[in-house]
C-alpha cells in the first residue's frame, strides 16, 4: 500500500499506526516522499523502520508521485493489488481486507473503493465526505454521492460505481499491466476520473463496499479546496478531461458553460468573499486548459 507525502510529516503518525494496525496480513506500507522539506524522510525512517521509503526529490504532484510508488510495487514487491491512500487519514482495522474480498469477487473489478468519512466534522465521526461519484452528461463526472450526509446505513450494499475518489483506492495488478497508471499530464486533481475512464474502456468495473471505512482529514497537505493551486488544476483539468474523452459536441457545450457560466458566477462569488487570488488562479487554469486543447499533447499513461 502506498502512502504519498508532501511536507505532510505531522500527519503520517496517526496514517501509518492505523495502516499497521489492519487486519490484513500480506502486505508492506510504502511511503512515498514527493520532495518534501519538513524532515519527513528523516521522521518516517527514524519512527517507522518497517516501512519502506521513497524519497522524489522534486515534487511530481499527486499523479506523478504515485506513479513512482506503483513502479516500486511492480517491479520491487510483484504485488497483486495496489491500495492508493493519502497521509491525512485513518483508517478501519479491516479495511484492506473488505476491500480485497470484493476486488476478488469479479475479475472485472479494477477499482474498489469504501466509506470516506469527514474526520471530527464538528465533534462528529459519522458524516460522509464519499461514497462515490456520479455521472453527468455534459461533465462527464458527476457529484460526489454522500456528502456531508449522516451514515444512518443509506449506503450499506456493495454496488458498482461510475467513479469515484481516491482519498484511498484498491487497484488491481491486471488495471496497471493493461491500462498503465495516472496521466502526469494532471498533476493533481481529475488524476484519478481520467485513469478509471480510460480503464472502464476495455472493460474494467469500479466498486464500492460500506465495509471498508476511512476517515480523512481533508486535503490537510494541500491546504485544503479553497486555495489557488486546487483552484487552477480544477478549472484545467476538467476542460482537459472532458475534450480527451468527451465529443466535440460535448466537449463544446462543456467549455462554453464554463467559460460563460461557471467561471463569471464563481468569479462574483469569490470576489465578494475577497478571494481575488481564486479567481485569478481558475482563469489561468481555464488558459492553460485551452491551450491544451490547442496543443493536444500526448496524454498516455506510464507502462513498464
Amino acid at each position: 500500500m502506498l502512502i504519498l507525502t508532501y511536507n505532510g510529516k505531522t500527519l503520517l503518525e496517526d496514517s501509518i499506526k492505523s495502516y499497521s494496525e489492519n487486519s490484513y496480513s500480506n502486505f508492506r506500507i510504502v511511503v512515498i516522499d514527493n520532495g518534501s522539506t519538513d524532515g519527513t524522510k528523516e521522521y518516517v525512517q527514524e519512527q517507522f523502520p518497517y516501512v519502506s521509503l521513497i524519497r522524489v526529490e522534486n515534487n511530481r504532484g499527486y499523479s506523478g508521485g504515485f506513479n513512482v510508488g506503483i513502479k516500486y510495487a511492480i517491479d520491487e514487491m510483484n504485488a497483486d493489488y495496489v491500495l492508493i491512500t493519502n497521509d491525512d487519514v485513518i483508517v478501519d482495522p479491516s479495511a484492506i481486507s473488505e476491500l480485497v474480498n470484493v476486488a476478488s469477487m469479479n475479475k472485472k473489478i479494477g477499482f474498489v473503493t469504501g466509506k470516506v468519512y469527514y474526520y471530527d466534522l464538528d465533534g462528529n465521526n459519522n458524516i460522509l465526505q464519499t461514497v462515490g461519484r456520479e455521472s453527468s452528461p455534459l461533465s462527464l463526472i458527476g457529484g460526489i454521492i454522500g456528502n456531508r450526509e449522516e451514515d444512518l446505513g443509506q449506503y450499506d450494499k456493495v454496488v458498482e460505481r461510475v467513479y469515484c475518489d481516491d482519498v484511498y483506492l484498491l487497484v488491481k495488478r491486471e488495471v496497471i499491466d493493461k491500462v498503465g497508471t495516472y496521466s502526469e499530464h494532471f498533476f493533481h486533481e481529475y488524476e484519478e476520473i481520467d485513469w478509471q475512464h480510460r480503464s472502464k474502456k476495455v472493460g474494467f468495473k469500479i466498486y464500492y463496499t460500506p465495509y471498508a471505512k476511512l476517515w480523512h482529514k481533508i486535503s490537510s497537505t494541500t491546504g485544503g479546496y479553497r486555495t489557488p493551486k486546487i483552484a487552477y488544476y480544477n478549472s484545467r483539468n476538467g476542460i482537459v478531461f472532458v475534450a480527451r474523452h468527451g465529443t466535440l459536441l460535448i466537449a463544446t457545450a462543456y467549455i462554453l458553460k464554463y467559460l460563460f457560466w461557471e467561471i463569471p458566477a464563481m468569479s462574483l462569488s469569490n470576489v465578494l468573499k475577497n478571494r481575488t487570488d481564486l479567481v485569478i488562479a481558475r482563469h489561468k487554469g481555464v488558459l492553460s486548459g485551452l491551450a491544451w486543447i490547442i496543443q493536444k499533447p500526448s496524454l498516455e499513461s506510464h507502462k513498464w
